[in-house]
């Protein structure tokens, strides 16, 4: 099945692109999700708006990415949330979560579409955070989630 992504897929591609791909991948989790749209020939017509949008929010050169993983990778951020006996949450801490503490802490704007979480953070503590500046540029840092 032909889709457009509307969104960046890991090991897919980028908002913008028509991708071919399995179809029960493209009704059962990448429409459902507003990750994609049916390709249609009134589609390539949205496929120009996405790009559009997505050129002014991108970071256009690994320069710029560089220089903005090194703002991120040298801001501490620590967030306080709500958890209960033992050190778990009450929840979990999202990825748009993380994008506005990095800005709280004095860090870039992110977007919380390019933040990468290996396991869901569920738990007191600090943990490993990844965002995908550039499709060659990947800040790493820690953050520290603390009791409130």
């Amino acid at each position: 099945m032909k889709i457009i992504l509307t969104n960046e897929v890991s090991g897919l591609g980028t908002a913008g692109e028509v991708v071919e791909v399995r179809d029960g991948y493209a009704r059962n989790y990448l429409v459902p999700r507003g990750f994609a749209i049916r390709w249609t020939k009134g589609g390539e017509k949205d496929v120009e708006q996405i790009r559009r949008g997505r050129k002014i929010r991108e970071i256009a050169t690994i320069e710029q990415a560089n220089d903005v993983k090194a703002q991120i990778e040298g801001v501490k951020v620590r967030m306080k949330v709500r958890a209960g006996d033992g050190g778990r949450l009450f929840g979990s801490v999202t990825p748009a979560d993380i994008a506005t503490a990095v800005k709280t802490a004095g860090g870039p704007d992110v977007d919380k579409r390019r933040v990468e979480l290996g396991a869901p953070v569920k738990t007191l503590g600090t943990h490993k955070v990844s965002v995908r500046l550039h499709p060659e540029v990947l800040a790493s840092f820690d953050i520290e989630v603390q009791p409130a």
